[in-house]
């Protein structure tokens, strides 16, 4: 059924991340979660508000590391759901810095889905690039330590 919301050429582009037997090797997540039926709609489709805020808690953990310190998200670049993500799933978040400024830093996420109900597919669901500030104690940008 063609959507007002979705045009079938959108959600056919949005398919074209094929099941893969492994994740990412030579990487370590920087978070795991198991969405429960509270993080989801009557259906068991996880709402994309849920994944978005652990995607942004994800990118926020090398962006911690490199600032030494807090940091604010300040831009969401670009984010893109590719499958859905089920309630049951594994759901392994792999972050990485992409890019520093004087005080920003960019970090790209992808967000990978084992399905565990049924088999143990993997699914590449989402992918992000977000921007965040480094922070004093006033909340204030500061610059990034060398």
């Amino acid at each position: 059924m063609n959507s007002p919301y979705f045009p079938l050429s959108s959600i056919a582009d949005m398919s074209t991340s094929a099941p893969i037997s492994e994740l990412p090797a030579g990487k370590n997540p920087a978070l795991r979660v198991v969405p429960m039926p509270a993080d989801a709609n009557v259906h068991g489709d996880v709402f994309g508000g849920w994944i978005m805020a652990q995607v942004d808690i994800a990118g926020s953990i090398p962006a911690v590391e490199r600032a030494q310190g807090r940091v604010a998200t300040v831009a969401v670049n670009s984010f893109l759901f590719k499958h859905p993500v089920f309630v049951g799933d594994l759901v392994s978040f792999y972050a990485d810095i992409v890019k520093t400024g004087r005080t920003s830093i960019t970090v790209s996420v992808e967000v990978y889905a084992q399905r565990m109900r049924h088999s143990h597919e993997i699914v590449k669901v989402t992918e992000a690039t977000l921007t965040y500030v480094a922070t004093d104690e006033s909340r204030q940008p500061r610059v990034l330590p060398a």
